[in-house]
């Protein structure tokens, strides 16, 4: 009889620890365990509705889930609801936990189970609550809480010009951004500010203009040394109306003569954002800049990128981005390239020429966007988001980025179309380290591609994406 006892006694800790572990993974099931069946069903028929509730959400949001993501609103109140459903589970399993009855098992040894199950409760919960956390901080550093200008001559969303018809313009107030917007028209930037450098040079600058109804993408990368680049009226301070130097340098004229580049961007921007849109005739409603060491940093987070190489490049003077100078190559074959790498990759002028340079930037990025499946940015948000709030800025709101996520079904890189501004017939003269354009061709080339880009793109002997990834000898 004793015996019989002492047994039933030792066994009830592992029955408490068993019911509260039941109810932390289903609420309920530990009380029935515990032989609070009542209960037990009570609990189980919340957790039904629960379910249903979280289905029925995600069945009627299943298109919005992303821009669930980029709303600081909408992450508050998941941050509510997280913490609501660990509450619920920790006090179920408690419940279920003390629904046995005390033995004479060591305190310790209680303690230590209920902090098992503690753990088991908090991790999940704290695990998707720091993706909460860290997504409300990038896009409180990065986005702008402000609505955009509505006045930007550069191009803001509030004034909507069609590329088919430049001349004509319509005004909107605050409209959505795709309503009535032929195009998107977004600029990125790669800025170099590193070690050696007096401050900031644009060294890669990239076109991306959008047709938000179908998905068909042009692409334009204007080379480094482009010189004479146009302004548009109200610019600049020369009387060529254009910038009579490197376009590189051009954001660096904006910093030491901020008076004349006026507009609703820091003057540098709005130079830029000015120059590129008169040099193309189309508004530039937003811009995106990423510093050198960014780039490092955000390739490095990702887990580096595979590129086929098709020539091997090769740079024994090679500028490391912290200002040394090193001997670099890059072999042809395929490579997985860590940041640093895939910078030089993406930067080496030495035995090449600019179109091949700027066609490597482009199919870094290609590659970067196909291998970042959500589940690899997932496992490392953190150190992305990390590295996006040091070296990222853009005039994009967040009250914008839901619009940015309507465009992802509709876009693919299969329907990106590049154009070659290096192309020979562009050129119109050189001088060292310059290169002089036919500006009006290539924005009547852009305006076709924009246009009607299967025709643009035969016409003009122009490559997809894909196509130009490849390289080739040009």
């Amino acid at each position: 009889m004793a015996t019989s006892t002492h047994s039933s006694d030792t066994s009830q800790p592992k029955r408490g620890i068993l019911a509260a572990l039941a109810s932390a993974l289903l609420p309920g099931l530990g009380q029935a365990y515990a032989g609070r069946r009542l209960v037990g069903r009570w609990l189980l028929v919340a957790d039904a509705v629960i379910a249903g509730l979280v289905l029925l959400s995600l069945f009627f949001l299943r298109s919005d889930v992303l821009k669930i993501w980029v709303s600081s609103g909408a992450l508050a109140l998941l941050m509510v609801v997280n913490l609501a459903i660990l509450a619920y589970r920790w006090l179920a399993a408690e419940d279920a936990y003390f629904s046995v009855p005390e033995s004479s098992t060591p305190k310790w040894l209680t303690g230590l189970g209920i902090a098992a199950v503690g753990l088991a409760l908090v991790v999940p919960h704290l695990s998707f609550g720091y993706l909460i956390v860290v997504q409300a901080s990038l896009i409180d550093t990065v986005f702008s809480s402000e609505p955009a200008a509505a006045d930007d001559p550069s191009g803001a969303p509030g004034v909507i010009t069609s590329t088919a018809s430049p001349d004509q313009t319509t005004t909107t107030t605050d409209p959505t951004l795709w309503d009535g917007l032929d195009r998107l028209n977004l600029l990125l930037l790669g800025a170099d500010a590193g070690e050696g450098r007096r401050g900031l040079r644009t060294d890669t600058t990239i076109v991306v203009s959008i047709d938000p109804s179908t998905g068909n993408t042009a692409m334009f990368s204007v080379p480094r040394d482009l010189s004479d680049v146009p302004l548009p009226e109200g610019m600049g301070m020369w009387d060529c109306h254009c910038f009579p130097g490197l376009i590189a340098n051009l954001y660096q004229a904006g910093v030491q003569n901020p008076e004349d580049f006026p507009g609703p961007n820091d003057p540098p921007i709005n130079a830029i954002k000015g120059a590129v849109g008169e040099m193309f005739g189309i508004p530039i409603h937003y811009y995106a800049l990423v510093t050198l060491d960014g780039f490092v940093d955000v390739v490095d987070a990702l887990g580096g990128v595979t590129i086929e190489i098709p020539k091997t490049i090769f740079d024994d003077t090679y500028p490391h981005e912290d200002g040394s100078i090193e001997s670099i190559e890059i072999k042809e074959g395929t490579r997985h390239l860590d940041g640093h790498e895939a910078l030089a990759y993406v930067r080496i002028r030495r035995n090449s020429d600019d179109f091949n340079r700027m066609s490597r930037q482009r199919c870094v990025l290609e590659a970067v966007l196909e291998q970042s499946s959500p589940t690899e940015i997932l496992f490392r948000f953190g150190a992305i988001a990390e590295a996006l709030k040091r070296s990222l800025e853009t005039d994009i709101p967040q009250e914008r980025l839901a619009d940015f996520i309507d465009l992802l079904p509709v876009i693919s890189t299969d329907r990106i179309a590049t154009l070659r501004i290096t192309r020979a017939e562009y050129k119109t003269g050189s001088s060292p380290d310059r290169t002089y354009y036919d500006i009006d061709r290539i924005r009547e080339d852009a305006q076709a591609l924009m246009a009607n880009p299967e025709i643009a793109q035969a016409e003009l002997g122009l490559d997809d994406l894909d196509d130009t990834c490849g390289f080739g000898e040009n």
